[in-house]
């Protein structure tokens, strides 16, 4: 809780906003912050939300002024200011499981597939930085590599994927296959001989060899 000695104009101090500079609308705004912070306290959950709030009402203060009011850095709250309402409360969750890092969600598969293939020597710490970038959450390398693994997205995945889309190598050039010899004129296709088991394989006679005896016979 913040000491009850605290008044307004210290606040204003320790946030280095000159008073007198202060329009009746932003002095009326933060009135009402402080007398949020004296309530609710310094606390994660209650800056969180209060420094939501001030970052997107358009009060005409600059961030690094937010930032120095609510006592964060001044990159926390440049990362703060591009989250929706959801996306804080989510992070909040986050904060209150136990989890300083976000949760990457399967609708992200397809943006960051689609990094990674216009980018494909992008390092885990691009595709780090892109996640926060596009999605507003940070997330660690271990998270990243399960989330890639689950997906079919991590480096070993799309080499095979690679590998399998590429055509298969032939192994030689083969000749062409010799053309079939046409049977002759009033010849049919030759008959293939059945043979028995353990019987000779007859000779096949000589072509336009007569079926009669060649050698005349003895004469008497």
């Amino acid at each position: 809780m913040v000491a009850a000695a605290e008044t307004f104009t210290d606040w204003l101090a320790q946030g280095q906003v000159p008073e007198a500079r202060l329009s009746p609308e932003q002095r009326g705004l933060l009135q009402a912050a402080f007398r949020f912070r004296q309530q609710q306290g310094t606390d994660y959950y209650a800056t969180r939300l209060l420094g939501h709030f001030l970052l997107h009402c358009s009060s005409g203060l600059k961030v690094a002024t937010i930032a120095r009011l609510l006592g964060i850095s001044r990159p926390t709250a440049s990362r703060q200011q591009a989250l929706s309402a959801k996306q804080a409360v989510q992070q909040a969750h986050h904060r209150l499981d136990g989890r300083p890092y976000g949760k990457l969600l399967p609708r992200y598969a397809g943006p960051i597939a689609e990094f990674l293939f216009g980018h494909p020597d992008a390092s885990r710490a691009d595709l780090i930085d892109f996640v926060a970038q596009t999605f507003g959450v940070r997330v660690s390398r271990i998270a990243l590599y399960k989330f890639l693994k689950k997906f079919g997205l991590d480096e070993a995945s799309r080499r095979a994927a690679a590998a399998a889309q590429a055509p298969p190598a032939t192994a030689g050039r083969a000749g062409p296959a010799p053309a079939p010899v046409p049977p002759r004129p009033g010849e049919g296709p030759a008959a293939v001989p059945f043979v028995g088991q353990g019987q000779p394989v007859p000779t096949p006679a000589p072509p336009f060899s007569p079926h009669a005896r060649s050698t005349p016979a003895p004469s008497c």
